[in-house]
């Protein structure tokens, strides 16, 4: 199935007057064909619209998993609903992705961590400091 919208150029969201116009300038006849007999009655547009939207949701599907026809069906009627190659990010790099990210924060973390430690050490140690002292003062005071 061929996605009338994309090779008329329309958005799936255009009014009827947008795309009656958009017909009348296909130069393709068998295009303007099929566009005419989609769109022409009301009902025959909701059932195409509610095709296109399925396919459309199958093309993300497919593309999500890594699964494309690539450069085998370019320009055929069979890749019109699934995102072209160049814009596809498989699973494995968005797992790479991911892993690399966290891989960072732990790194960052490690390099953090010799700070936080003279930090705590520095905090307990004078917290322990400042008890001692008050607890000798009040000893000798007595």
């Amino acid at each position: 199935m061929r996605d009338l919208y994309q090779r008329l150029n329309v958005p799936p969201q255009a009014n009827d007057e947008e795309l009656q116009q958009a017909v009348a300038r296909c130069p393709n006849s068998a295009l303007r064909q099929d566009a005419e007999a989609a769109f022409a009655i009301a009902k025959r547009r909701a059932d195409y619209d509610k095709l296109h939207a399925t396919l459309s949701d199958i093309g993300q599907l497919r593309t999500q998993l890594g699964l494309t026809h690539g450069a085998h069906w370019q320009d055929d009627v069979a890749n019109d609903f699934s995102v072209p190659p160049d814009e596809i990010v498989s699973r494995h790099d968005k797992l790479v992705d991911r892993v690399s990210h966290v891989v960072k924060l732990y790194n960052r973390w490690r390099g953090l961590r010799g700070a936080w430690l003279l930090i705590a050490i520095f905090t307990i140690g004078t917290g322990l400091g400042i008890a001692l002292g008050l607890t000798l003062s009040q000893t000798i005071a007595a």
